[in-house]
């Protein structure tokens, strides 16, 4: 039996659930640990993400960790200052910010002689036995590559690189896309702005939600019994499991049908120009792409000042975008809400394993990990969040709670039976990601649209089986499906 608490870890980035692990190695006598942050400030998404309009779509009582319920949300789905404040504020109340190396973006990670060699942009250098990577989901934005991007002369930005400096009051703004993101933003900017021209590739559901305020006597309710938050927390819970996450796996739920029905009322009540309510009804079904909820984007679009474009780009110029009808759309700000690029993870940084085995290699085909979490060839190394997670119908709070459990429990099993290294055994990689690709095959996701969900080969990489079964699977590691050296 070997005890494990004094090993080191290297926790890679300080998110949400870089913050977590921080705090639950603590509590476990995991005391030797560091976490490298690339930015200058903790957060995550949250941190990138400052666009108008950034909210969560996860009840703000549930988006929240678990043993840091928030009496002080100021709504029900809360903006994402608020949550970036709740986060720093945890961090600091459990004291992990000490415990952050800012300005710090790890590049590469070598596991040589029972450690990991990891190597920092600046030159500087660590060992650790073990590695959690925390690097989030959507880090890395994608830009499409536009004809003339770099010709146009106004001001042009990533949601997720959002130009805080720069006023949009009065002026012409494009926005191009029409996930999460700009269907936050389009009401979020059209009373400022001159006008708003949404580029629209293709249209989504919309599910409309009550965005209610909390009043003061509410949470001063939640301030002095938590057991409100908890009840809260966990009928919220319980709706998301068995209301959404659970039918997703079934395309032929009825469920889903009353989800698409509420969408398809949503549209038609909403929208009152015939010609506008068309070009926004999609042609596949409710959920098959991520589930957008919004209170205010079909009110937005029908501003007078607000335009739907649905040709398609022909390329960017000096004074706008030109669309393939020969129409150039003169803007004066063009805000790219296009997305992030999916497969990345834990690129671009370099990570090799037993025998030099490279992760590069072993994703040639696409990510994949089992149980979301570990890789074959690449041992003590665990990702939060990672391929194949619940990442499209859960809290990622509540993912990642659960994965880090996971991750300890693991940890314990490898101690007492006297290893020091471990990683998922081929076999155990191959029979996950066959049962996987099968059960996708019956999920919303597979019927009949294209969506970031799904891989090269056209096939779903979220989670496709119930949220019960993921929490069943968390419960303990099998070790006969990790090789233990």
């Amino acid at each position: 039996m070997k005890d494990l608490r004094k090993s080191r870890f290297v926790i890679i980035g300080a998110g949400m659930s870089g913050i977590l692990t921080a705090i639950k190695l603590a509590e476990s006598g995991y005391d030797d640990f560091v976490v490298y942050e690339k930015a200058d400030r903790l957060g995550g998404t949250w941190r990138e993400n400052r666009y108008a309009g950034v909210a969560c779509d996860v009840p703000s009582h549930f988006y929240s960790y678990s043993f840091a319920l928030n009496p002080s949300w100021s709504r029900r789905f809360s903006p994402g200052a608020e949550i970036q404040s709740y986060f720093e504020k945890v961090a600091e109340d459990f004291g992990v910010t000490s415990r952050i190396r800012f300005g710090s973006e790890v590049t590469r990670c070598h596991f040589e002689a029972g450690r990991w060699e990891i190597e920092l942009a600046d030159g500087s250098r660590d060992q650790a036995r073990f590695i959690v990577a925390a690097t989030g989901v959507l880090h890395e934005p994608f830009v499409p590559d536009f004809e003339g991007l770099e010709d146009f002369e106004g001001d042009s930005f990533h949601t997720a690189r959002w130009d805080d400096s720069l006023s949009l009051k009065g002026k012409r703004v494009g926005l191009v896309g029409t996930g999460s993101s700009s269907i936050q933003i389009l009401p979020a900017i059209v009373e400022e702005v001159d006008t708003v021209t949404l580029f629209q590739r293709t249209p989504q559901w919309i599910l409309p939600i009550d965005n209610t305020a909390y009043t003061q006597e509410e949470k001063q309710a939640f301030e002095t019994e938590p057991a409100l938050m908890q009840t809260l927390r966990d009928e919220t819970a319980e709706m998301m499991i068995d209301g959404f996450a659970n039918i997703l796996i079934d395309a032929d739920s009825p469920a889903l049908k009353a989800v698409h029905d509420t969408c398809e009322a949503n549209l038609n009540e909403s929208v009152k120009d015939p010609e506008l309510r068309e070009k926004l009804r999609p042609d596949y079904r409710a959920a098959c792409k991520r589930l957008i909820m919004s209170e205010g984007f079909y009110d937005g679009i029908q501003r007078p000042n607000a335009k739907l474009e649905t040709g398609a780009i022909d390329g960017f110029e000096a004074g706008g975008i030109r669309t393939q009808d020969g129409r150039l759309h003169e803007l004066d700000v063009i805000i790219l809400a296009t997305g992030f690029k999916v497969d990345a993870f834990v690129r671009p940084m370099e990570v090799t394993g037993w025998d030099g085995v490279a992760l590069d290699g072993i994703w040639q085909e696409g990510p994949r990990a089992y149980m979301a979490i570990s890789v074959p060839q690449i041992p003590n190394f665990f990702m939060l969040n990672g391929p194949n997670s619940p990442v499209g119908n859960f809290s990622l709070i509540e993912i990642a709670e659960l994965q880090v459990a996971y991750i300890l429990a693991l940890l314990e099993q490898l101690g007492e039976v006297g290893g020091t290294e471990v990683a998922s055994t081929p076999e155990a990689m191959s029979r996950f990601d066959r049962e996987r690709r099968e059960a996708a095959k019956k999920t919303i996701w597979n019927s009949g649209c294209r969506s970031w969900y799904l891989d090269s080969s056209g096939l779903p990489t979220a989670w496709p089986w119930t949220f019960d079964r993921f929490q069943e699977e968390m419960q303990a590691p099998r070790m006969a499906d990790y090789e233990v050296r």
